[in-house]
């Protein structure tokens, strides 16, 4: 982070204040600017007020559960989101990679690695890790993704939500189009480190990805699956001057 730089802000849920209010302390020493949250009702209420960097999420929790956030997150705002979870929630954890969290840490952690891992996240979800030099949009098969606002616009104009794994995805491929790129690399690229336990994840957001740009998921014709290889982007990709199309 440059001297200019705002501390990068994060939202912190966790309904047990031994936990939650130490680490606030940590990640604040660490440079980070930190709300916290004691639920995902008081989560919702914070973000009305303004949209976090990034949020740490604990998956057990009254009343509505960290998934259950996470897939709002994800799906209506983008926002990046990393679990807090336990030993024996091996299947929340799946689940959670599933409808887009962007990466998980054991309790107990060291706050040392959640924070790198907390800045690896933020660097693959485009906080700061898009090139503003460029300032250039992608056009493929007549759809228009803006990187720096992480705005997809449909060959009719209008814009389309996408989530943060979602985004990092299409990016993987519009950098790489017509190439084959196997579960493996898409995992490294989209989700990181650890990852690749899970491999149905990528093959779960890519049929999201598909729904939302193919005109029939069920018959890709823009994203293909590669039997035996993995998945390619099979269209033309061009890059123009942000701006309308």
């Amino acid at each position: 982070m440059t001297q200019d730089a705002a501390p990068q802000r994060l939202l912190l849920v966790d309904d047990e204040p031994g936990l939650r209010e130490p680490l606030a302390s940590y990640l604040e020493r660490q440079g980070f600017t930190v709300s916290q949250a004691a639920s995902a009702a008081e989560a919702r209420a914070i973000m009305r007020e303004g949209v976090p960097d990034l949020v740490l999420l604990d998956i057990m929790m009254p009343g509505e559960d960290g998934l259950s956030l996470c897939r709002h997150l994800t799906e209506s705002r983008a926002i990046p989101t990393i679990f807090l979870t336990a030993k024996s929630e091996a299947t929340d954890r799946i689940v959670g990679l599933e409808i887009g969290a962007d990466d998980y840490v054991v309790k107990p952690f060291e706050p040392r690695e959640l924070v790198a891992r907390i800045r690896s996240v933020l660097r693959r979800s485009g906080r700061g890790a898009v090139d503003t030099t460029q300032n250039e949009d992608f056009l493929f098969d007549a759809w228009r993704l803006d990187p720096l606002k992480r705005r997809l616009i449909d060959p009719e104009g209008a814009i389309v939500a996408i989530s943060s794994v979602e985004f990092r995805l299409l990016m993987a491929f519009l950098e790489h189009p017509r190439q084959v790129l196997d579960r493996d690399r898409l995992l490294d690229m989209v989700q990181g480190r650890e990852a690749h336990l899970f491999d149905r994840a990528v093959d779960n957001q890519v049929s999201r990805l598909r729904r939302k740009i193919e005109v029939d998921s069920r018959n890709p014709q823009v994203i293909q699956t590669v039997w035996g290889g993995g998945y390619m982007l099979a269209a033309d990709v061009r890059r123009v001057p942000s701006g309308p199309a």
